[in-house]
């Protein structure tokens, strides 16, 4: 493929809001997980909370997509200058020409569970003033951010469980290759609801301490909530703005230069034990962006803490790569953040490229002797020019991106 330059990106997580929050936490190898404070669930677990988001307030004129996801969308694009970077390539390329593509598992559903509790005793209808469509419907997230944005160019979203955000970048190289955008907006957004926490722990797959990604006694994932935006074009001048990645780790600006995508097609939830379809992922995001597997210098791992995933994934990963590759999770800093997994963790892989570092596996303490990859368990300095985001969803649906300098 073509690379796309990513020209600016930014995150929010429960490591803080955006870049410099994530990076300190990351070379600290701190985590932001906590012990379960969500009122809608009442459970002995630790989550990934993102705080101040209660206290976000959507403009007057978008008050009809007010919830839980949505503010957290908002928070997150007024990290880092995003929103001001937008304004820049809405006046460069005009609001038609610039596309909203993004990712979420359950969108605002909080805000359909706490419509249910304040149904008419009598009729069980809900409240008049619940709005589906501008919170819970999979379209609200990015009709919310579209119009926040000021841009009108092509718009959806992308529900595909963990791997949402990151097959996102697909969908935007596919569409500025055919000349229906000039550039795009892409990313993801999931949030704390009571269905995620309560659903997950009935499937046992919930840890009553923080996640432990490829540890010997993992006990399961941490739910948490986060966003991650990019702004993707076809070339990275002219801009009045630095540019993500200019100059940092002696490299030039950031670019996505591979994707693969592919499907287990073995289990409802369980992935392939051989990891043949992240393999296949991984393989097909090597041959579009022209590399061997020896050129990538480090992958972000899925790696959630399941037994099962974990498992899977280094088979997957010893198959493509062998059993050198530097590798992490970073799910024990930020917990399990869903549909905006893929987002996060692309923002953190351009992170590590921009400070030339490797995080590690910050709440692992013993290494599954089973696994056989090079999983770190600290932060690295090392000089990096290209890196693997490995999202794997639930029910085998792949996708694994690649980013790297260009010079």
């Amino acid at each position: 493929m073509t690379p796309l330059f990513v020209t600016h990106y930014t995150l929010t997580s429960a490591l803080g809001h955006g870049k410099d929050a994530t990076l300190s936490a990351l070379l600290q190898g701190r985590s932001g997980l906590r012990a379960n404070d969500f009122a809608d669930a009442q459970l002995d677990t630790f989550i990934g909370r993102v705080d101040g988001v209660e206290d976000i307030a959507l403009p007057p004129s978008l008050e009809y997509f007010d919830c839980r996801n949505n503010r957290l969308a908002q928070l997150a694009l007024e990290q880092d200058g995003f929103a001001s970077a937008i304004e820049t390539a809405r006046a460069k390329y005009g609001a038609r020409r610039i596309a909203v593509i993004l990712g979420t598992s359950t969108s605002g559903i909080q805000a359909t569970e706490h419509a249910y509790r304040h149904r008419d005793p009598e009729s069980g209808a809900l409240p008049a003033d619940f709005h589906f469509a501008g919170t819970q419907s999979m379209g609200s997230v990015a009709d919310f951010v579209r119009q926040y944005l000021g841009l009108s160019g092509p718009a959806f979203v992308i529900s595909t469980a963990c791997s949402s955000s990151a097959k996102v970048f697909a969908s935007a190289a596919r569409l500025m290759q055919t000349g229906l955008c000039d550039a795009a907006v892409v990313g993801g957004v999931d949030s704390l609801c009571a269905m995620t926490l309560y659903g997950f722990n009935s499937l046992q797959l919930v840890s009553p301490e923080p996640c432990r990604p490829c540890d010997r006694d993992r006990k399961g994932i941490s739910i948490g909530e986060g966003a991650g935006f990019f702004l993707l074009e076809n070339s990275p001048l002219p801009s009045p703005l630095p540019l993500a990645g200019e100059g940092a780790n002696g490299a030039g600006p950031l670019a996505l230069l591979g994707y693969g995508e592919s499907s287990d097609a073995y289990h409802m939830s369980t992935p392939h034990p051989e990891g043949l379809g992240a393999a296949l992922a991984m393989e097909q995001a090597l041959a579009a962006a022209r590399l061997q597997p020896g050129e990538i210098d480090y992958i972000n791992m899925h790696g959630t803490s399941s037994r099962s995933n974990d498992a899977a994934e280094d088979q997957g990963m010893q198959r493509v790569f062998g059993t050198n590759t530097p590798c992490s999770s970073t799910k024990g800093a930020t917990g399990h953040t869903l549909g905006a997994a893929g987002a996060v963790e692309a923002a953190i892989s351009c992170i590590c490229l921009e400070n030339g570092f490797t995080p590690g596996s910050c709440t692992t303490r013993t290494l599954d002797p089973e696994l056989g990859c090079a999983i770190q368990l600290q932060a690295v300095s090392r000089p990096l020019r290209r890196v693997m985001s490995n999202s794997f969803g639930f029910g085998g649906n792949n996708c694994s991106l690649i980013f790297g300098a260009q010079p």
